[in-house]
């Protein structure tokens, strides 16, 4: 798989900030979670997810990580991973992810990369390609997702979670 690997884009199209809402309640616990990964690729370089979605400020970090938060709502991302944390009992999509991220997501954009003409952001579930919107995709426990625009990046089928997540 090294050969597969991709760098990581450079500037802020390819670490865009968090500038979406907290959604759903905000909690001052983060609670039970199920944890989903989201690769993302566009112009064949990795688009970093950041650290700190769904929380509020003010947050502590510590190694780009966040390790407190005013609060948290049902979807939140601790670590610049691509590892989500959705709260336990809410049937969330990527549509949702990216909502609270603030970066668009549609099957002709992917944050702010258009897909070419005569192109599309295509969609990997468990490294297999997923046929509806990209934004539908529900965000389950344990699930590899992977998105991307632009030239093909074989998708992994899977993501080794921490041990009891």
């Amino acid at each position: 798989m090294l050969a597969e690997a991709r760098p990581i884009g450079v500037g802020v199209r390819f670490q865009p900030r968090i500038a979406g809402p907290v959604l759903g309640p905000c909690r001052r616990r983060l609670g039970p979670r199920a944890e989903v990964h989201v690769e993302l690729f566009a112009e064949n370089r990795v688009v970093i997810v950041p650290a700190g979605i769904g929380t509020r400020t003010p947050r502590s970090l510590e190694d780009g990580q966040v390790v407190a938060a005013r609060c948290y709502g049902e979807i939140v991302t601790l670590a610049p991973t691509g590892v989500a944390l959705v709260a336990a009992g809410e049937n969330l999509t990527t549509a949702t992810l990216f909502r609270s991220w603030g970066e668009p997501l549609s099957p002709s954009r992917l944050a702010s990369f258009p897909a070419r003409p005569g192109t599309h952001v295509t969609a990997f579930v468990d490294g297999r390609r997923w046929r509806g919107s990209p934004g539908s995709i529900p965000l389950v426990r344990h699930a590899e997702i992977v998105l991307e625009v632009g030239p093909h990046v074989p998708p992994h089928h899977s993501f080794t979670f921490p041990r009891g997540s």
